[in-house]
This record gives C-alpha cells, sequence and structure tokens, in this order.
C-alpha cells in the first residue's frame, strides 16, 4: 500500500510540476501552503584536473551545473 501511494504522490508531483512549466513559476500559494519548483545553479570542482595541476589554479577547474528543486511548505 505504501507503494502505491507513493506512485499517486509522485503522479502529483508530476502534475504540479507540469501545470508550473506551462505557466512559467517557480512558486504557487495553495491556502497555506507553498509549493517552489526553482533552478538551482551550482559549482562542481573537477578533482581529476585539480589532481594533475595546482591548489591555486582551483578557479579554473570550477564547472557550473544547474538543477530544479520541488519543496512544498
Amino acid at each position: 500500500m505504501a507503494e502505491e501511494l507513493a506512485d499517486m504522490m509522485d503522479a502529483i508531483k508530476d502534475e504540479i510540476k507540469a501545470y508550473m512549466e506551462l505557466s512559467g513559476a517557480e512558486e504557487l500559494s495553495v491556502g497555506p501552503h507553498k509549493v517552489r519548483w526553482a533552478v538551482i545553479n551550482s559549482s562542481r570542482f573537477d578533482s581529476a584536473a585539480f589532481k594533475k595541476t595546482h591548489a591555486d589554479l582551483y578557479g579554473q577547474y570550477c564547472t557550473e551545473s544547474s538543477t530544479r528543486r520541488f519543496t512544498v511548505a
């Protein structure tokens, strides 16, 4: 039963995300709750390249990536 509920919750989340994507919204207010699905940017350190060079060159080997975070509060 827990797996079935988890599947239902995932389906509802996907519907909300699709609606937010279509409307271009990163945040929705639903009664006392807020739903956020925002792009999160982060930088990742390339340790393989770092090992081949020097610590003072850290900035040259930083790569940026983006993800989206979905929260309901």
